[in-house]
């Protein structure tokens, strides 16, 4: 769960530099975790009261979300207990006293980030395409030329188009590759969906040249398993090259406050637009049912 905090009241009430962590662990991408187990309920109860108007953003799980709801909403039905009060109905929110649940499936387990603390990163999730009948570069760049401005390149190297400024996208195709940005008749196109989720470049990707160009909308992806989501950039170019897919497009991130706007005004990101990291590693609390 996202949040935003830029006084960042929570992480002044938990964070003690002078306090070792319970535990301590480096993944793979040489990310240091660390977990502090906090026990006083007095500071719990200040934390509960600091978070008790923010605004959340669901930014990884929702699959999960909703299954966990339906699974307490299953299990209130079960054990005819309340769903969203606590186990004492007379309980009070106090420095030695906490809320607990009716029963346990009645609440989640979820984490909690600051999107307003610095080194939070959205990565790009580049869409590399095979299978194809008859795919030919030339005639996907004529069609695409009707939405997009076009400009051939030597190499699909990311950084031009780090470099380019507002909607864009690599294509690397086995015949060449392409910058493509959008005219501005582009927008009439997806009148169907809201304004905010227009400007984004991975709903013009799906949208404009999956779905109309290449006659992949989202229910062929699902079923035919042609689009593959690839986070880095050169491994996704490798497959082109190497005869294993018929283009790769590549993007840039989305922001965080095109996050923000767009969640916030009740709006949903698109599938596999958001790529956080670093990443809280699996496993390092488990909340018991039992």
């Amino acid at each position: 769960m996202l949040y935003s905090d830029p006084a960042f009241t929570a992480e002044k009430l938990i964070f003690d530099e002078t306090s070792p962590a319970d535990l301590a662990i480096t993944d793979e991408y040489n990310v240091v975790h660390r977990v502090w187990k906090l026990t006083d309920p007095h500071l719990i109860n200040l934390l509960l009261t600091a978070m008790a108007d923010k605004k959340l953003i669901i930014a990884d799980g929702h699959h999960r979300y909703e299954t966990s709801v339906a699974y307490a909403k299953e299990r209130s039905a079960q054990l005819k207990l309340p769903l969203n009060q606590p186990r004492d109905e007379d309980e009070k929110l106090s420095p030695s006293h906490l809320p607990q649940p009716a029963f346990p499936e009645a609440a989640m387990m979820m984490t909690f980030v600051n999107m307003d603390s610095p080194g939070i990163t959205i990565l790009p999730t580049h869409r590399v395409v095979s299978g194809i009948p008859s795919f030919s570069s030339p005639d996907f760049i004529t069609r695409a030329s009707a939405f997009f401005d076009i400009k051939e390149l030597p190499t699909p190297h990311i950084s031009i188009l780090s470099a380019t400024k507002g909607t864009a996208f690599l294509a690397a195709t086995g015949d060449g590759n392409y910058l493509l940005t959008p005219k501005p008749d582009v927008a009439a196109a997806l009148k169907d969906i809201s304004p905010r989720q227009a400007q984004l470049d991975v709903v013009q990707l799906h949208r404009i040249i999956l779905d109309k160009l290449l006659g992949l909308d989202q229910e062929t992806i699902t079923r035919l398993g042609n689009v593959r989501y690839i986070r880095e950039a050169d491994e996704a170019v490798s497959l082109v090259a190497s005869g294993e897919a018929d283009i790769a497009f590549l993007i840039k991130p989305i922001t965080l406050d095109q996050l923000r706007d767009i969640s916030l005004s009740g709006d949903v990101m698109p599938q596999k637009s958001t790529d956080f990291y670093p990443k809280l590693l699996s496993g390092l609390a488990i909340y018991a049912l039992d």
